[in-house]
């Protein structure tokens, strides 16, 4: 998965979808969020389960434990095959789970003739239902946001078409696996199994060309997820 996204309805439309029955405890920007070229490094609205309920948050995207900072960027997204087992993530998993709400996503194809050259695509449900990413974030609560905090999306390996654009795709929830995903009653065992297996397959989504604008991390607007011609 390429690092950027978009997210641009509102926060109530992401919850009404997830029909949770739980209270969220802070406040939060009740209109339209109209990110269509979310980047990394920039702050974005997550959903984490918080003490009482949930908490509607903007973190930082990208995220690296405090023995690794300094030592090269922050890694934006996290390998489902490795993020259990492996040390990096370790503080995060399995207590870090949070979801980063979402409409689509872009990968960049390289151009057979001209590797160096590449496409942008978006990707994005086929009835345009808003997305839910699986994530791991690290919150500390507080007036002033935490050196520390940060989040990284949950990748897996792509199937079907997707091939194509990219060997990479977020692990996408349904709205249900979603609730399992950030409810504190799901076992370890369960969130492994949803971070196994739980995408939505290639048949949900598709995709089309978009202006290579896109690829300016200050470049805004719904213009850069409209299709265009070859």
């Amino acid at each position: 998965m390429c690092g950027r996204y978009s997210i641009y309805d509102s926060m109530d439309d992401y919850l009404k979808q997830l029909a949770l029955d739980l209270v969220v405890i802070n406040g939060y920007d009740h209109e339209r969020i109209n990110r269509y070229n979310v980047a990394p490094s920039t702050r974005v609205e997550v959903i984490r389960p918080a003490l009482g309920g949930l908490s509607i948050d903007r973190v930082r995207w990208g995220w690296s434990p405090f023995w690794a900072k300094g030592k090269r960027p922050d890694p934006i997204n996290a390998r489902a095959e490795t993020l259990m087992t492996g040390k990096f993530f370790k503080s995060l998993w399995p207590g870090g789970r949070a979801l980063a709400p979402a409409n689509g996503w872009f990968e960049w194809v390289p151009d057979p003739a001209d590797p160096k050259r590449k496409q942008p695509y978006y990707i994005q449900p086929v009835d345009h239902s808003p997305l839910f990413f699986a994530a791991l974030a690290e919150v500390h609560p507080g007036i002033e946001p935490d050196k520390h905090d940060g989040f990284v999306i949950i990748t897996a390996a792509a199937d079907q078409g997707l091939v194509d654009i990219h060997d990479r795709k977020p692990l996408v929830l349904s709205p249900d696996q979603a609730r399992e995903w950030i409810s504190p009653a799901t076992s370890i065992e369960r969130a492994a199994e949803i971070v196994e297996s739980g995408c939505r397959p290639a048949t949900d989504f598709n995709w089309h060309l978009v202006s290579k604008k896109v690829g300016g991390a200050f470049n805004e607007g719904q213009d850069l997820i409209l299709p265009i011609t070859a």
